[in-house]
């Protein structure tokens, strides 16, 4: 699991399913799973996201289930 933090502070703790190609992102608001990606997109995001840009995707993308 990686702790990422935002440009505000926030922290958010995300890890890798590799195969499944799955993200499980846990935040103070609760825990969330990205629905499967492509090959690309889950490599991409693995290497190259930051904090800011998954609370971006929990903010504007509808592909991931509150568990």
């Amino acid at each position: 699991m990686t702790t990422y933090t935002t440009i505000t502070g926030r922290e958010i703790k995300v890890s890798s399913n590799q195969s499944k190609k799955t993200f499980t992102i846990k935040t103070e608001s609760g825990k969330y799973r990205t629905l499967q990606m492509s090959s690309q997109e889950f490599n991409s995001a693995d290497r190259n996201w930051t904090g800011n840009d998954w609370q971006n995707f929990l903010k504007t993308d509808e592909y991931y289930k509150v568990n």
